[in-house]
């Protein structure tokens, strides 16, 4: 047992080991005196979300950009709610296109994302999400950034707005280290993930890859797929945008039946990755938190020592601790730092049920249910 311990925990730990490197491998962008120079197209799908499109829209009118090099486009997805009174208010502001989402696959955000390129005027296409709230310098950064590095694909911050509460700050510490995990990739070379709510690419670059032709059946992944598609067309040309200035803010899940089916979501579309390392990462992390528990089961039936599953336990709380740091310290997020402990014990079961879950089970999403 202790040499299947040396093995798991050996690599697990490379591997942590060499994403917290990679991060520190990335630079910190520091924008230059650039003029603005590129033209956006803000991509942004919905689906009832009248209680978040104010603080969204506030942002958008609070950027630091000229008005005239800018479009928003908000994809409407069959939203039952005042969205239209809401955002009616902003037109004269700012230059906003209301369209309604063409319905073709079992991927409504994919649907919408699809109908919106199609519509965009400008080349550099920026998607979020209506529950977020974007930083004035935003359009800046990526302007700075382009203009420098040229990519046909940047993947930008995400992180999470949270209040007191042990739930939320226990998905932000989860999210601190999916961020710092993609981070440490691109460091590293081999990137395989990003988030839709902070994304940029060409439009030309979409329309080249197909968009998201071979992945219209999974409901999630709008985000995923279509960076493993730019890898394979485009490779070297996807940057990553480390500035605390370009860090998108949104929100974590209310309860905890929302959180079970957002992990379920998130997880039920990693058997359909073509990225080999991020199917690797993602085995690993699977089976080393099977392994703890694994050990946990076996110390409390005195089949191994409590000292065999302590120094296990202890070898990943730090490896992780050490990444975790990292990504909080990038994020300012450090004061959470302090659930990580009870967080770090409760993770395991956590991710072990959700892998599970996401082999049988179907989830709700913005109100409709999806299978598998």
């Amino acid at each position: 047992m202790i040499f299947v311990s040396v093995i798991i925990i050996g690599i697990y730990t490379v591997l942590i080991l060499d994403l917290f490197i990679g991060f520190k491998k990335v630079p910190e962008f520091a924008v230059e005196k650039k003029q603005p120079e590129i033209k956006f197209s803000i991509i942004i799908p919905f689906r009832n979300e009248a209680e978040n499109l104010p603080g969204l829209l506030k942002s958008i009118e609070l950027l630091n950009y000229p008005r005239e090099m800018f479009e928003v486009l908000f994809v409407n997805d069959d939203s039952s709610d005042v969205f239209k009174e809401i955002i009616t208010l902003y037109q004269q502001k700012l230059n906003i296109l209301l369209i309604d989402n063409i319905r073709k696959s079992t991927s409504p955000k994919k649907d919408a994302i699809e109908t919106a390129v199609k519509k965009a005027k400008y080349d550099y296409i920026l998607t979020t999400d209506a529950d977020c709230i974007v930083p004035e310098q935003w359009l800046f950064n990526y302007n700075a950034f382009i203009t420098i590095e040229r990519p046909e694909m940047t993947v930008g911050p995400v992180a999470y707005k949270t209040d007191r509460s042990f739930l939320q700050q226990f998905q932000s510490l989860e999210f601190l280290s999916l961020q710092g995990s993609t981070i440490g990739a691109f460091g590293i070379k081999k990137p395989f993930m990003c988030n839709g709510a902070n994304l940029c690419y060409r439009k030309r670059a979409f329309l080249s890859v197909d968009g998201y032709a071979g992945n219209e059946s999974i409901a999630g992944g709008d985000d995923i797929f279509l960076m493993e598609k730019m890898l394979k067309n485009f490779p070297g040309e996807i940057k990553y945008l480390k500035s605390k200035e370009a860090v998108v803010y949104t929100r974590p899940q209310p309860d905890f039946k929302s959180l079970k089916d957002q992990r379920i979501r998130w997880a039920a579309k990693t058997g359909s990755y073509t990225n080999a390392f991020g199917k690797i990462v993602g085995m690993l992390v699977f089976i080393t938190n099977l392994y703890l528990i694994l050990l946990f089961l076996l110390a409390a039936f005195h089949q191994v020592s409590w000292q065999h599953f302590g120094v296990a336990f202890l070898i990943k709380y730090n490896v992780d601790f050490a990444l975790l740091f990292r990504s909080a310290n990038f994020f300012d997020q450090q004061k959470i730092l302090s659930k990580y402990l009870i967080s770090s014990v409760l993770y395991p079961p956590f991710v072990v049920c959700i892998a599970v879950l996401s082999f049988f089970k179907t989830f709700n999403w913005k109100g409709r249910e999806f299978k598998k």
